[in-house]
């Protein structure tokens, strides 16, 4: 019977990508483990199984070099990639082998080969359960076992990991050798940096040999255990238990400080270790992650920059268009003037703007045009305003100053001391508070956000519009995250109260990159006193899909279907929290509603929630950001699937330790820097 070897192997690893042909000593990876595999006896061919991704070419090029054959499969199906090679090559036992494995031993591999003729088995292993280290992974089986199992299974994890139906569905006999000490806690694969730190060491160490046995590994270990400790955190056979996208995170966190550019879609802010942390394609209120996965986006759509929905045919042509016309050059695009003009008219207390493309910038060139055009550099601010040195200045002299504005015990380092005693924050309608900071400094510029958690109260606003008008101080609404959800414009228009500037960004571009601020003219003049510019701010992209997703908003009325929609999820959330007999405190504007359990284990019942909620195709937690898309039905589904995780709750609340639902770790709560 003819026993072939399959090393399973590619170029395309998420958590280390080109491993195996990531140099030992000279010697790509890969060759070092054929040329170990290779002295195993009972073995007649061996044969690298790739995929057919075209990154794998020079994989495929080094190993036929070598001398050995290589078969190109499906990249996901691995299942059917052995399958098919195995066929090639007439094997009648296979062994496999993987590519992250270059420790292999092949006196192991013999003895395994061995032992399973000796079994009658038509699986066999040591790794069920493992206790050789990790790395010394060996499995044979039949090739009638192996294609009866491709042929009885759909479910992607056994197909991706080939030999799980055979070790567990029950219809194989299986048989599996033990070492007589538990060594399955050391480390000798590599599936991530430190990995091959580890790696490279040992062979470093038995140069120019590299024909040692796994024994002698063993010995070198007991002997000078430092050489071992850098990998050692890193569970065992973890990547079968990651996704694509917590595989795709961890590698991000070696060379992104933070993991990405924004703090609010941390994997950790969500459900850690869990959370499916990238996307491959979003439509409506749906987002694909990188395996394909389906969910329902009952969280908070794209930190609320899509109103109408992920990827709206409308917008998303008028961009396309735009494209093929040309984004960039060295004229001005003409989409600015309509957009300004758009914006003025919405606003007629408004006289002229000024576009960019994030929220921060915005607030940035409000406050610096504002303080131009006031004289006075001092600032008075209530709720949150992005991350720029003007408005983290105000945590300066004591780091809980925006604690009541979603910067709890955000440290301010990197700005600079000068920066102390310019921004002074007050309370949301606490009008004294800000009367008195106005008495006891000479504030220019008073920013807010209309309102976020909380709807004014005994005429708030117009007590702060009066304020302002009568010490001469230029008063700024922030409308970045609040613009277009509850009016056709900003929210300062339900109230009735007009600012001297008001900014707009998340909503604008249904997704794409925009931010405007617009203003009176006796204000916004001021940007010609200063330098105020930025080359991407004249990219055509922004402006055209503002004017489209406004173009729609206007047509379908969207503030007043996602305003209805968020009412009728609040009134829901109540009625469940009743049903339970939970606490509960609603917030926020109705179409970025949220709510909090006034109890202790809040933050570990909302990672409750959202590990629930992930496994029934939802991203959800404790705050919902509405847009057109999440129909009656939608709203439905998502309530039949939270009802029983209330029951859990409940459950908690009763006695229960709410710790042993959970699966990982808690999540993060407010901002804070993650290590």
């Amino acid at each position: 019977m003819k026993i072939v070897a399959l090393v399973q192997a590619r170029m395309g690893s998420t958590r280390l990508p080109n491993k195996v042909m990531n140099l030992i000593g000279g010697v790509p990876m890969i060759e070092l483990l054929l040329s170990r595999l290779s002295k195993a006896t009972e073995v007649d061919q061996i044969v690298v199984a790739t995929s057919v991704d075209a990154r794998n070419q020079p994989l495929s090029e080094h190993v036929c070099k070598l001398g050995y054959a290589c078969e190109h499969g499906s990249e996901n199906d691995v299942l059917d990639r052995y399958v098919q090679a195995a066929r090639s090559h007439h094997a009648d036992i296979v062994v496999r082998i993987t590519g992250d494995c270059p420790l292999v031993d092949p006196g192991l591999v013999d003895e395994c080969i061995q032992r399973f003729r000796f079994a009658k088995v038509d699986y066999f292993s040591n790794t069920n359960p493992p206790t050789y280290p990790d790395g010394l992974d060996i499995e044979v089986f039949t090739f009638k076992a192996l294609e009866k199992a491709a042929q009885e299974t759909s479910n992607p994890f056994d197909r991706e990991h080939v030999t799980p139906y055979l070790r567990e569905s029950g219809r194989f006999k299986t048989a599996c050798m033990q070492h007589g000490v538990d060594l399955a806690a050391l480390r000798w694969t590599v599936d991530e940096p430190a990995d091959f730190v580890v790696i490279e060491k040992v062979f470093k160490h038995f140069h120019p040999r590299s024909d040692f046995t796994w024994n002698e590994v063993l010995t070198l270990q007991q002997q000078q255990p430092n050489i071992f400790s850098v990998n050692q955190h890193i569970l065992r056979n973890e990547g079968a238990r990651m996704g694509t996208g917590q595989k795709l995170w961890k590698r991000a966190k070696r060379v992104i400080p933070g993991g990405n550019m924004l703090l609010s879609k941390r994997a950790e802010m969500f459900l850690p270790d869990q959370w499916p942390a990238y996307f491959s394609k979003a439509k409506g209120c749906r987002v694909w992650d990188l395996d394909g996965g389906e969910y329902i986006d009952m969280s908070i759509m794209g930190i609320g920059t899509n109103i109408l929905g992920y990827g709206h045919p409308e917008v998303d042509e008028a961009v396309h268009q735009i494209i093929t016309a040309g984004n960039m050059s060295t004229l001005n695009c003409p989409e600015e003037v309509y957009l300004a003009e758009r914006l003025v008219d919405l606003h007629p207390w408004a006289d002229m703007v000024r576009l960019a493309r994030t929220g921060g910038e915005a607030n940035a060139i409000a406050i610096r045009i504002a303080r131009a055009a006031a004289g006075r550099d001092k600032v008075a601010i209530c709720g949150y305003h992005g991350w720029h040195d003007w408005y983290l200045a105000a945590n300066l002299g004591d780091e809980q100053n925006l604690a009541g504005h979603l910067l709890p015990g955000l440290e301010p380092r990197g700005v600079p001391q000068e920066l102390r005693g310019s921004v002074f924050p007050f309370r949301y309608n606490n009008f004294s508070e800000l009367e008195d900071i106005v008495r006891t400094h000479d504030i220019g510029v008073i920013k807010m956000e209309v309102s976020r958690n909380i709807g004014p109260e005994d005429g708030f606003l117009e007590k702060v519009r009066k304020l302002a008008t009568d010490n001469d101080i230029v008063l700024i609404f922030d409308e970045c995250t609040s613009g277009f959800r509850q009016t056709f414009g900003g929210l300062h228009k339900l109230y009735g109260v007009e600012p001297d500037m008001a900014m707009f960004g998340k909503a604008l571009g249904n997704g794409y990159a925009i931010t405007a601020i617009i203003g009176k003219r006796a204000v916004m003049e001021a940007a010609q006193s200063t330098f105020i510019s930025s080359t991407f701010w004249t990219e055509r992209i922004g402006p055209t899909a503002a004017l489209k997703t406004l173009e729609v908003m206007a047509r379908d009325k969207s503030w007043e279907r996602i305003t209805q929609t968020g009412q009728a999820i609040g009134e829901r959330w109540q009625r469940l929290a009743s049903k339970y007999e939970l606490p509960m405190q609603i917030s926020g504007l109705p179409s970025m509603i949220g709510f909090n359990l006034p109890v202790p284990n809040m933050i570990k019942y909302k990672t409750l929630i959202t590990q629930e909620m992930l496994k029934n195709g939802f991203l959800a937690a404790n705050a919902v950001y509405v847009c057109t898309e999440h129909s009656q039905s939608i709203v439905d589904q998502y309530f039949a699937e939270l009802d029983p995780i209330f029951a859990l709750i409940k459950e908690c609340e009763q006695g229960r330790l709410v710790e042993d639902l959970l699966e990982g770790p808690v999540c993060h709560a407010g901002f804070k820097r993650l290590n």
